[in-house]
């Protein structure tokens, strides 16, 4: 990969965003971060995609088998023309219909989402990255079931060339001029997500192990 050009601003035209195994069968075995930040982030990013025409990519595992539920309803609510790609692979680069709708944005830049950190991102984030693409992934938009997997993974997808980045970050790089028609769109959902963004964070909950009740973070 050209580090010059890994290192350079995410122009919007550049990017496709994808959301990988948004599920809550998946997102039942997140505890090391609060599911509802988690939901928020992606809603956010998903409506700034679509506000500033980047390409979406969503794709689930495991519900043609019966295994899994389909995408959240709060991220499918945003994304109500965007059709699922389903898959038994755990690799979602590994599973040839996703690998042709990526082929099909014509974007080069991959701006990816995925549950957990450790296995759902990772493993497209580097097989991507080894076919030539360069990657992005949102920090504050996936999560693990342990703060070590979810950090590690981190690690990993950083050592390999993906470059970190948050919410907001994401958001601000893809149009960076105040002037600009298209920062409309983020001034319109800016205030509603920072106060409710702040009320999370106020009075932060984690699921127990169990994934049926939520814990209190004291």
């Amino acid at each position: 990969m050209n580090k010059a050009k890994s290192t350079a601003v995410w122009d919007r035209e550049q990017c496709a965003l994808m959301f990988i195994d948004y599920q809550d069968h998946v997102l039942d075995v997140i505890f090391a971060q609060d599911r509802r930040v988690i939901e928020l982030n992606v809603r956010t990013l998903a409506k700034m995609a679509l506000a500033f025409e980047i390409p979406v990519i969503l794709s689930t595992v495991g519900v043609e088998m019966g295994a899994n539920g389909p995408t959240i309803e709060s991220l499918r609510a945003v994304l109500p023309n965007v059709k699922d790609i389903d898959r038994s692979t755990m690799n979602a680069w590994g599973d040839s219909k996703f690998v042709a709708a990526v082929k099909a944005t014509g974007r080069k830049r991959l701006v990816m989402c995925g549950i957990s950190t450790s296995a759902c991102l990772t493993y497209p984030v580097v097989s991507a990255l080894a076919d030539g693409y360069e990657v992005a992934f949102i920090e504050d938009a996936v999560g693990d079931s342990s703060r070590q997997q979810h950090d590690t993974a981190v690690l990993r997808l950083a050592h390999a060339g993906a470059v970190p980045n948050t919410t907001v970050g994401m958001i601000a790089e893809w149009f960076l001029d105040w002037k600009l028609p298209v920062a409309n769109e983020w001034r319109k959902v800016a205030v509603p997500y920072y106060d409710e963004i702040a009320a999370l964070q106020r009075a932060p909950e984690y699921q127990t192990p169990h994934g049926f009740t939520v814990k209190k973070h004291a």
